[in-house]
């Protein structure tokens, strides 16, 4: 097993440092509306503004990754690219250097596509995109054909909300899966927390963010029944069952505790090899799990 600590982005990130506002406001016009100085002078987005922040991701994903259309529909999960970009880079470090032609599924991709387009325009991989949400599917479908990433990107629907491998992968060989799994155990949870994002934000800001509890993600982008780990668990089961189709395995991991509760069940299954990449950006800590039963992986 192997623990790696990371403080700050990925050397190959491009998004450690401040924003570039000039860079973004010159590729989308329409971000110039929501800057404003914080109170030490210097310019920001509101990031307690949904609309700001749909807008500083468009100017991001046209900057750096050549993306001229994307949006998603109200209420759906608005994901913070520098973060996102961070898990596709450290990832690419277990991929062999010398292979082409390296294909990636991403579960649980929402409306958004967020995964998929970084790892494509950064690295050339082709992604297999699934999700169990017809109208996350629908959009992320809608963002490939836009921008022409049809025989890049594939967009599938999990017909079975209990599975993630099954009726996704066939019979082509996958070098690596991942996710961004459910946070949170129900609604009241997922609400609570937003609660305490927004007043955390509010600490920083010269104006009350609205009591409003209103925030981006849809029900299966932000919980599940049992949690985050619940759903890592069914995750590492179903895992062993494409040991042979699958190179690594990885997911996202937002809670600490859930660290040796997902290395246990690893172990007990036969993995050869897990890896826990631990990220720290500023006063967030997260973690990436890898995991394969492949000893040549290794």
């Amino acid at each position: 097993m192997n623990n790696i600590k990371q403080k700050g982005f990925h050397l190959k990130n491009p998004h450690s440092g401040r924003y570039d506002l000039k860079l973004l406001v010159e590729n989308s016009k329409e971000l110039k509306q929501y800057i404003k100085k914080n109170p030490r002078g210097e310019s920001t987005i509101d990031f307690g503004d949904e609309k700001a922040v749909l807008e500083l991701n468009k100017a991001l994903l046209k900057s750096y990754y050549g993306i001229e259309n994307w949006d998603i529909p109200e209420g759906f999960l608005c994901p913070p690219i520098p973060g996102r970009a961070d898990y596709i880079h450290h990832i690419s470090d277990l991929t062999s250097k010398s292979k082409e032609d390296i294909k990636v599924l991403d579960i649980g991709t929402g409306a958004n596509c967020i995964y998929p387009i970084i790892g494509n325009r950064s690295y050339g991989w082709k992604f297999i995109a699934s999700d169990i949400d017809p109208i996350s599917v629908e959009n992320a479908k809608k963002i490939i054909k836009n921008n022409n990433l049809e025989d890049k990107i594939i967009i599938k629907l999990q017909a079975d909300k209990n599975n993630f491998f099954k009726g996704i992968i066939d019979e082509e060989y996958v070098d690596m899966t991942m996710c961004n799994p459910p946070f949170h155990a129900s609604l009241k949870d997922a609400l609570s927390a937003n609660k305490q994002k927004r007043d955390n934000l509010n600490k920083t800001r010269s104006s009350d963010l609205s009591e409003k509890l209103n925030f981006g993600g849809q029900k299966a982008e932000l919980w599940c029944k049992g949690g985050e780990i619940l759903f890592l668990k069914k995750m590492a089961r179903e895992s062993l069952l494409f040991a042979d189709k699958v190179g690594y395995f990885t997911s996202l991991i937002s809670k600490g505790e859930n660290v040796k509760s997902m290395e246990k069940i690893l172990k007990k299954l036969g993995a050869s090899d897990i890896r826990i990449i631990e990220m720290v950006h500023g006063n967030k800590i997260s973690r990436i799990i890898a995991w394969t039963f492949n000893s040549k992986n290794k």
